[in-house]
Parts: C-alpha cells; structure tokens; sequence
C-alpha cells in the first residue's frame, strides 16, 4: 500500500518543537500500531512517541540531535495496515487518553524507556462506524471535554487524521457559533524525502581556536526565551529580610517522621497568598488587567539532569501541611526523572535555593507569574532574643514582584506575613 508520513504531533502545552534524543527503530524495521518509535526532549519532558502506523519504516525524516517543528514530517511508514483494523476499541470510542501514547492504557507509563513490544490481537471495529484517526494527545482531550464524538468529527489533516481545527470547528458547531464552524482548507501532503532534515538543522559554523560551540538543546532554547521574555516585559523589585527561624527547625526536629521544612514554608506562602491575592496573578497586557487567581498552583523550583524545572502543587490553598509534603516529594521526584507534563501550570514559584548552599538570590520571575519567594540556607548566626546575643537559625527571604500589580507596601506585607509564621510557626499552624 502507500506509504503514510508521521508528522511530529503536537505534544500540547504549547510546545512547537522538540528535539530528536533517540531513534527506537532503524529503516527497515516492521512497527505496529502505537509503538513508541523515537524518543524526544521538549521543554517539558523527555517522552516517547509512538506510531499512529503500522509497516515498514521507510524513511526516518531526522538525525538524533536534530530538532523538529511540530507538523514537520518525522517518519515514513509503508506498507501500512488500515487504520480501521489497527486501531483499538479505545481508540474508536474516543478515549479519553490525554498523554502521548494514543491508545495506551491509562495505567501506561509514557516517559518510561521502553523497548517496542509485540502486541497481541487488536479489538475490531464497530460495524458500520467510521474509526476516528487522532494522533495529537490535545486533540482527543479537546474533544473529550467538549463532549464531541470523534467518528462524527470531519478530518481535514494528512492521511484523514483530525486535528485540532476540526475539534474546534465541530465545538462552534456544537454551541451555535456558525461563524467559526466552516471547514479549513485540507493541508498539503509533505514531502517525503531527506531533504526535511536540512530545514531543521542549523548551519554549521566553524569554530575559532580555543572556542567550543555547543548547540542549546529544545530545552534550553525554551528556557532561554522565557527568561529572556520575563526581563523584557518584566519591571520587578527585589526584597529581602533575614529570618529567625529557630522555632520552626525546632518543631520539625520535634517531628522527624513528620513533613518537611520545604513543606512548612509553602503552607506559610500559601496562607500569605490568600491575604494577598494579587500575589497569585498575571498581568493582561492587552485589557490593561490583572488576572487573579481563585487557585494555587504552587510551583516548586527544581533542579533536575536538563536543567531548572518548575512543577506545580495544583490547588495547594486546599491542601494541609501533611498532604503538601506528599505532593512537593512526588512533583519533586517527577521533575528530576524528567516526568514533568505541564499538566498544571504554576500561579507563583517557591524557590529553595538554600540546598546549594548559597544564602540570597535575585531570582528571575516565571513568567506569566508575577512573584517569586526564596530560601537561603539555615545558617548559625549570632541573634539577638531579649537583648542577649545568641546564636540562632537565620535564613534570608528574598522576594521579586512585578512592580506593575503591587507596591513596596504590599510586597513587604506578604514577606511579614511568612516571616513571621516562620518564627512563631505554632501559633501560625493553629490560625490556618
């Protein structure tokens, strides 16, 4: 049969590119439906994709270490099986399957190195029904949340996959806007030749004596944007204050088996957040708004193999001590395996820089967010209690805002607050 060319789907969160970490399989190869074929870097995570296809690789579109728009082509199958007796019961329904898999199991693990596997018989399809091709994760979430059947979604990508346009389309539909229900025009084939890697890679440049160039990876060119982008669009201030924090190394030393500093300093920024509300924001430039948030989603600075991620605590303001703890670790870990999704993004961004042993930092603010809290190391530091000099555990607080939604006032007012529960964390505790 034809070949079918697998273009590199959208990973969703905004992603537009990725970068090509591992092939999984050679030319020549025989792939089944589903099977993870190449293992890709986005700005996220590190994933692996697998094939909406089934046959004989034919050409693979992109060198490892290359990096690829998404819609470029990444893959030729031939000899492919029709979609229809390849595609899962899942997959005919609709599923409700959001992460890259397209018809994996819920319990299926995504970002785990596996090797392909050898699938055992596909369900067949429903008499008379038309088997939906969805490739992106996105799409079949759009359409799941929207409560849009898939077999009657009209396709208008390659090889009759539906993409988003169509979900959208068939969402104005559904809700009566006639206006932004009019089909697109269908996208042209790809061209399936070599010649895609050329327009993916750079050019070289040869290096002058004594230098090295190294290539920034897809995650590092998102960091590298986002940052650039906080301090561009950004006018933020910088505070700090050194805190006594004794009584709270004390009650958690109280409690070995119980949660950690980490854990007590983000239900203290929590509680801080509900006083000050514009804390947990974003600004639109465009209306001239602040955009505050009734949930927090508290992101937890990290330090993983490819760099500082940010996961979040989703709806932190409803969660205690204890269960705050519990999420901080599992985020924690997921961010240094390179699990990280995006799934939830963050409102506001604590930071402990204190575990490199250093004592302040002027952090750069995670845009959209408009604040970032951090912690430097506990250190033994002459105090003076009562008018007698003692040594005591100090940390400082340093704090950066974006001047646009606060003054000094309130930007001082938020770092009172969880200063102060920091030195009276019991008292603190029994008022939240």
């Amino acid at each position: 049969m034809s070949a079918q060319i697998f273009l590199l789907p959208d990973l969703g969160e905004g992603l537009t590119e990725a970068e090509v970490v591992r092939w999984l399989v050679h030319e020549g190869d025989t792939v089944e439906v589903d099977q993870p074929v190449v293992e890709v870097e986005t700005a996220k995570s590190l994933v692996e994709v697998p094939t909406p296809y089934a046959g004989r690789v034919a050409v693979r579109h992109a060198a490892e270490g290359a990096t690829l728009d998404v819609g470029k082509p990444l893959l030729t199958v031939a000899a492919v099986v029709p979609a229809a007796e390849t595609y899962r019961e899942e997959e005919q329904a609709g599923s409700g399957n959001v992460l890259i898999g397209y018809g994996t199991t819920v319990g299926a693990a995504t970002t785990r190195r596996r090797r392909p596997r050898v699938r055992g018989r596909e369900a067949a399809p429903v008499a008379g029904r038309r088997v939906p091709l969805v490739i992106s994760p996105l799409v079949r979430r759009l359409a799941r949340e929207g409560g849009i059947d898939l077999s009657t979604v009209e396709a208008t990508g390659i090889g009759g996959v539906i993409i988003r346009a169509d979900v959208e389309r068939a969402l104005a539909r559904s809700s009566g806007n006639p206006s932004a229900a009019a089909p697109a025009a269908r996208i042209a084939p790809a061209v399936a030749d070599r010649s895609a890697v050329a327009g993916v890679q750079a050019a070289g440049v040869e290096a002058v004596p004594g230098e090295r160039r190294v290539p920034l990876s897809g995650f590092r060119k998102a960091v590298s944007a986002a940052l650039s982008r906080s301090r561009a669009e950004i006018p933020e201030a910088t505070v700090w204050v050194d805190v006594d924090a004794t009584p709270l190394w004390e009650l958690r030393a109280q409690h070995p088996d119980g949660p950690g500093l980490l854990a007590y300093l983000a239900r203290f920024t929590v509680a801080a957040l509900r006083q000050y509300p514009m804390l947990n924001a974003r600004v639109d430039t465009e209306r001239q708004e602040i955009v505050e948030f009734d949930r927090i989603n508290l992101g937890i600075a990290v330090q993983g193999e490819r760099g500082l991620v940010v996961p979040a605590v989703a709806g932190a303001e409803a969660l205690t001590t204890g269960r705050l703890d519990q999420e901080i670790r599992r985020v924690t870990a997921d961010a240094r395996a390179g699990r990280v999704t995006g799934a939830e993004a963050g409102t506001f961004t604590l930071n402990n820089y204190g575990g490199f042993r250093v004592d302040g930092s002027a952090a750069i603010i995670n845009h959209p967010q408009v604040a970032i809290l951090g912690f430097g190391r506990i250190l033994d530091r002459p105090w003076v209690v009562d008018g007698v000099v003692c040594v005591r555990k100090i940390t400082q607080m340093s704090f950066v805002f974006d001047h646009r939604v606060c003054d000094g006032g309130t930007a001082a007012g938020f770092m009172r607050s969880v200063a102060d529960a920091i030195e009276d964390p019991a008292s603190a505790i029994a008022r939240l």
